[in-house]
C-alpha cells in the first residue's frame, strides 16, 4: 500500500482546521496542521521533503500570512503545489500569490478542497 500523501494545512480558527483536517484524512491525506504563519514556517523547514501540498489561509492573524508562507515554501520546493483559501483576498491572488496556485473562495465545502488537493498532488 502506497504511503499517504502529506498536507501542510495552515488556518489560523481551530473548527475550520479541525474540519479540514478530518476532510482529508477521510480522503486518505496525511495532515500536519499549523495554527499561524510561524508554526507552518517551522513545519516546513523540518518536512520540506515530505510535504506534498500546502493549503493555507491567507489571513492568519500576527506573524507571516498565507502569501509568505507560499513564497518560503516555494523557495525550499520550487513545484510545491499551494492552495489558498480565504473569504478576503481573491482580489490579490493575482499579484501576490504564487505561480501555478489554486485560490479557494470561503465559504467552501469541505470536498471543494478535497477535491482541489486531490487535483494538486496528482
Amino acid at each position: 500500500m502506497p504511503d499517504k500523501k502529506l498536507v501542510l494545512l495552515v488556518e489560523d480558527e481551530f473548527l475550520i482546521r479541525d474540519l479540514v483536517q478530518t476532510s482529508l484524512e477521510d480522503a486518505d491525506f496525511a495532515v500536519v496542521t499549523a495554527g499561524h504563519g510561524g508554526e507552518a514556517i517551522h513545519v516546513l523547514d523540518g518536512e520540506r521533503q515530505h510535504v506534498s501540498a500546502l493549503i493555507t489561509d491567507v489571513r492568519l492573524g500576527e506573524g507571516p500570512d498565507g502569501w509568505a508562507i507560499a513564497r518560503y515554501a516555494r523557495k525550499l520546493r520550487p513545484a510545491l503545489p499551494i492552495i489558498y483559501f480565504s473569504g478576503h483576498s481573491a482580489a490579490d491572488w493575482p499579484s501576490e500569490g504564487v505561480p501555478n496556485s489554486i485560490y479557494l473562495q470561503k465559504p467552501l465545502t469541505a470536498p471543494q478542497i478535497v477535491k482541489a488537493v486531490k487535483a494538486a498532488v496528482v
